[in-house]
């Protein structure tokens, strides 16, 4: 029986939320972290079960220069192309963070412990290229932790099915909208018929699709809050919720259909809802918002610490707050789209300012490491 003092515990909200069947990643990654046993702590503390990582968040960490001079200094020696550096830095990080993973990984059987690296975010608009991108990280790597993150645009979804079918685990990134999400499922069962036929092991591959939550309300009531009328500012902070429970909707219908039973016969995993960019970007908001609200079993929350520091002091943990909105959620997003702010306009603006995103912070942590090589001597170019 658990005590009062135990169910109030710092740490007791992430534990309920835990239990509720939210795999609970943290959303930041870098060498200081993994070096200083930050991360370890974590995993042991605060219920910290896999990690990702951005461009961004790489931009941050190396851009920083903390923890990697040395590294910098020996890839200068060497004279190696920035890009050759970039990813030896990042894979790095990734390679040792899932090490400290491991243990999870093993008693989870797969499920969790995972670590995510995101294919080039320039190589977005190319199927190719990002396939040969994805096979060279999961090389480069090398462990059965990592998971390849593929941006779900269009000439991302034919990648995904390419690369689940050559049996690479998968996290799906930057989608937004529930008609994507209903493609990116596709890709990943399109895979696994390849990877079935190939003779991989379906149970050995796993994914997660993300899907963003905070940016869908950050435009929203931008444009909520342009038309201040009562009926629209009371919309205000609902239809990032109401977006991420219809994309559970859609979640549980796919996998509960006969072309998922072939494939769960043959050991499948169900590709996992992930719930990204759950930081609460209006201070407004309760800054546990989109944890709080985001509980259902078989999800994955991915948060910044700030974010999982928040849930461990205050987070109030309720059960499944997802799969009886429903109803709601379909009349939350019609009274924003009767407003007349466009769904479809709304989320495809947010796919190609995800990517935009994505790309500067890429340039910006190559701009950043040619001139660590530059200052030792060595032209980065």
């Amino acid at each position: 029986m658990i005590t009062l003092s135990e169910a109030t515990a710092p740490a007791g909200a992430l534990k309920r939320l835990s239990d509720q069947g939210v795999s609970i990643w943290l959303d930041d990654l870098s060498r200081k972290r993994i070096e200083s046993g930050n991360l370890a702590g974590l995993i042991e503390t605060k219920n910290v079960v896999g990690v990702t990582t951005n461009p961004s968040i790489f931009q941050a960490a190396i851009g920083s220069g903390e923890g990697y001079e040395e590294q910098l200094a020996d890839l200068a020696v060497r004279g190696v192309t920035v890009d050759e550096a970039v990813r030896m830095m990042t894979t790095a990080d990734v390679r040792a963070a899932a090490d400290v993973l491991k243990p999870v990984f093993e008693a989870s059987g797969g499920r969790d412990g995972r670590v995510s690296i995101e294919v080039d975010p320039r190589l977005a608009h190319d199927t190719a290229a990002t396939v040969a991108e994805a096979r060279q990280l999961a090389w480069l790597v090398d462990r059965p932790n990592v998971m390849i993150k593929i941006p779900a645009t269009e000439a991302g979804l034919p990648a995904i099915t390419e690369v689940i079918g050559a049996g690479i685990s998968v996290n799906v990134t930057l989608i937004f909208s529930l008609e994507r999400y209903r493609e990116v499922m596709d890709a990943y069962l399109a895979g696994l018929e390849k990877a079935r036929a190939a003779g991989h092991d379906l149970s050995a591959i796993h994914s997660v699709a993300s899907f963003f939550v905070s940016r869908v309300d950050s435009e929203i009531d931008k444009r909520l809050t342009l038309l201040g009328t009562d009926e629209a500012l009371a919309l205000k902070g609902r239809a990032a919720l109401a977006n991420a429970r219809l994309a559970y909707e859609a979640y549980e219908e796919v996998f509960s259909g006969g072309r998922w039973t072939a494939l769960a016969a043959a050991r499948a995993n169900k590709q996992r809802p992930l719930w990204a960019s759950t930081g609460v970007k209006d201070p407004a908001y309760r800054d546990t918002l989109y944890v709080e609200e985001l509980v259902a079993p078989g999800t994955v929350n991915t948060m910044p610490e700030a974010t999982l520091d928040a849930t461990a002091d205050h987070g109030d943990i309720q059960g499944d707050t997802v799969t009886g909105g429903y109803a709601q959620a379909r009349a939350d997003l019609a009274a924003v789209e009767r407003l007349g702010i466009s769904y479809d306009e709304v989320v495809r603006q947010l796919e190609d300012e995800g990517v935009a995103k994505f790309e500067v912070a890429w340039q910006d942590l190559l701009d950043a490491v040619t001139k660590s090589l530059n200052s030792k001597g060595v032209d980065g170019e």
